[in-house]
Formats: C-alpha cells, sequence, structure tokens
C-alpha cells in the first residue's frame, strides 16, 4: 500500500462546442451556446463518466458550462436525489476585455503582437482591459482550494474552460505559465484528472482524456 495514497480526485471538463468555437470567434465572459455538436459531445462524455463516482459539480457561471454540466449531471443520483450542481463566478473563461465577440482573424490583424503573446508567450499577454494567464490562475486555484478545504468528496468535477483548466494543470504539474499551450490539446469536452494526495501534493493523471506520461 502507498504510504501516501490518493484520497480524492478532481475531474477538470471543459465544455462542448460552441456557436463561437465554430466561428473561431473571442468567447472570454461573453455567452455562447452548445451546437448540436457540442450537445453531441457532452452525451458522450457522459457514457464515459459513468462509472466514475463522481458526487459533487461545481461549474462556471457561463450558459456554456450550464449546458454542458446538466447534459453530464443533470439526473444523476445519489440515492434518490439529484447530485446539486454548484455555480460559481470564479471559474468563468478569462476575460478577454476589448476582444470579446471578434474572430479570432480580425484579432491577427488588429493586434499581431498582443495576438501572439496570447497564443505562444502566454506569460507576457498584457492586454488593457483583459486579464493575465496569472489572473485567471490565481482566482481558480483559490476556488479549487475552497472546494478542497469545505468539501469532503472524494471524485469532484469542475466543468469550466480551456484557459482556466490548463492554468489548474500547469499549477499540478508546476510547470511555468509560458508552457501552458504545450499538448496534448484540449478538445470540447476534454477530460483531465487530478490526484489529490494525503499530504495535499496534487499530480496529474489524466490529461484531455488520455493516461498522462
Amino acid at each position: 500500500m502507498s504510504s501516501n495514497p490518493v484520497i480524492r480526485k478532481i475531474h477538470l471538463i471543459r465544455h462542448g462546442e460552441t456557436n463561437w468555437n465554430k466561428d473561431k470567434r473571442a468567447q472570454g465572459q461573453l455567452e455562447s451556446v452548445l451546437t448540436p455538436d457540442g450537445m453531441t459531445q457532452a452525451q458522450e462524455l457522459k457514457t464515459r463518466l459513468q462509472g466514475i463516482p463522481i458526487t459533487e459539480v461545481y461549474c462556471s457561471s457561463s450558459v456554456r458550462t450550464r449546458q454542458t454540466a446538466d447534459i453530464l449531471f443533470g439526473d444523476r443520483l445519489i440515492g434518490d436525489l439529484v447530485i446539486p450542481i454548484v455555480y460559481c463566478d470564479q471559474l468563468r473563461e478569462i476575460h478577454m476585455g476589448p476582444w470579446q465577440g471578434l474572430l479570432y482573424s480580425e484579432l491577427r490583424e488588429k493586434d499581431p503582437d498582443q495576438f501572439h503573446a496570447f497564443w505562444h508567450q502566454p506569460e507576457k499577454f498584457a492586454l488593457v482591459g483583459a486579464e493575465t494567464y496569472q489572473d485567471v490562475q490565481r482566482r481558480a486555484i483559490k476556488r479549487l482550494d475552497e472546494i478542497l478545504q469545505q468539501s469532503s468528496a472524494e471524485d469532484i468535477a469542475i466543468v469550466s474552460h480551456g484557459v482556466l483548466i490548463k492554468t489548474i494543470l500547469c499549477d499540478a504539474e508546476q510547470r511555468p505559465l509560458a508552457q501552458l499551450w504545450d499538448g496534448p490539446a484540449m478538445h470540447n469536452c476534454a477530460r483531465s484528472e487530478i490526484n489529490i494526495h494525503a499530504d495535499g501534493s496534487r499530480r496529474i493523471c489524466v490529461y484531455s482524456d488520455r493516461p498522462y506520461k
């Protein structure tokens, strides 16, 4: 038996495909909705999650994550009761300021330096009116720590967004934010899993539905 057993698991789930994902439009904290393909992705993930005893769900308050969480867990029972879904503003996507709602092709031409930083040098992304990646990571880890302190559940799901989930994974692996976009890619409805050990350490065991390393 391990001297440092796994005591809890965090299942990080990205929302399904949205209309703005399909348009290649910057979403940030503006609202978009799941496409039919996005709903199918969530249904397929629901099937894969059936054997995992998730008993608590925390979800970004954005519409696209709420839709995803409802498909995944809206009818999941503990005894005779449907498990509650807790909606959290702190789990929303990076606020992209003046970029929100614009096509990525427009942003590439409008602000090529910051566009390059966003995708290739995230530690240097600094757009007036937007959050930095450091800002997102701070609020994500703060909310995760609160969940771990307040909950005794062994399997907890967090339904959120690509950037926010990536910042949590960087923290778990103690990687710098400069490596945030390193693979594997985080597709829509990707699930990443972090083991929480008895000493409080966090280790990724599944990344984007693939065994980690």
